[in-house]
């Protein structure tokens, strides 16, 4: 018996929401260096471009789909654009994501309805479409959430609620797709450097904030998450499911 299951991703074909950049940039050329032919959504055809010149330098192959991730209309429309050039499913990363920091007496309708519309209806319009296709032959479908979603932080109380429900609907899906043989988890990163970030690390007392509360004592390189999403959708992680990996430092695991 072969103890060591494998990492890789060759033969498979995994779709990235909000690809272009930062996080879902890194986990889509991470996903393409395991082996896997890569699908790219985001809204900037510029974006798309870069990173499927990279995944396409590893000898993967990358298709491109600009989508509004908010409108189902055009989610649905990135699913018959594949079904029509019969290009197969295997993973779904659903990275798609945005915050406004408003404090709680001051949010907006727009801002609310922009938030949940980003983070929460296109995570699961994108697993429906997914979950259809992956019913014969399984599948992988996986979703970041974040620490903000079980730990109470200053990222703002309609950010925190997304999360924490992509946390309880990865649960569900998990439950109810599991005899399709579809794994269904959920990612929940802390801090890490990206283009989004950079600002925020600047700031040394938000940073040194951060780290107080980071037992690792140092913010997340994208790399480390990579790793974790790679494993889940490998034959690595084929007997997870329903689960949030905190990929945080161990910031997660303090009682404050």
């Amino acid at each position: 018996m072969n103890y060591l299951p494998s990492f890789s991703l060759e033969g498979k074909t995994a779709l990235v929401t909000g690809a272009g950049r930062g996080i879902g940039r890194a986990l889509a050329i991470g996903m393409a260096e395991a082996g896997a032919d890569v699908i790219l959504v985001a809204r900037t055809a510029a974006d798309l471009e870069s990173a499927a010149f990279e995944i396409e330098k590893l000898g993967r192959k990358a298709w491109m789909f600009r989508c509004d991730v908010t409108n189902k209309e055009d989610v649905a429309g990135v699913f018959e654009q594949m079904d029509a050039q019969s290009i197969s499913l295997n993973i779904l990363v659903n990275n798609a994501g945005m915050n406004i920091r408003s404090k709680a007496m001051d949010v907006t309708e727009e801002e609310w309805n922009t938030i949940m519309n980003t983070n929460l209806r296109s995570a699961f319009w994108f697993a429906q479409e997914a979950g259809k296709r992956m019913k014969e032959n399984g599948g992988r479908i996986i979703t970041i959430a974040s620490v903000a979603g079980t730990v109470a932080l200053r990222t703002g109380v309609v950010y925190a609620a997304t999360k924490a429900a992509i946390i309880q609907m990865t649960k569900n899906l998990a439950l109810e797709w599991g005899h399709y043989g579809i794994n269904v988890n959920a990612i929940g990163p802390w801090y890490f450097k990206t283009p989004l970030t950079e600002k925020l690390l600047a700031d040394e007392n938000y940073l040194s904030d951060i780290l107080a509360v980071t037992p690792l004592k140092r913010v997340g390189e994208l790399p480390e998450l990579v790793g974790p999403a790679v494993m889940l959708a490998s034959e690595a992680g084929s007997y997870i499911s329903g689960q949030t990996l905190f990929v945080d430092g161990g910031m997660t695991i303090q009682g404050f």
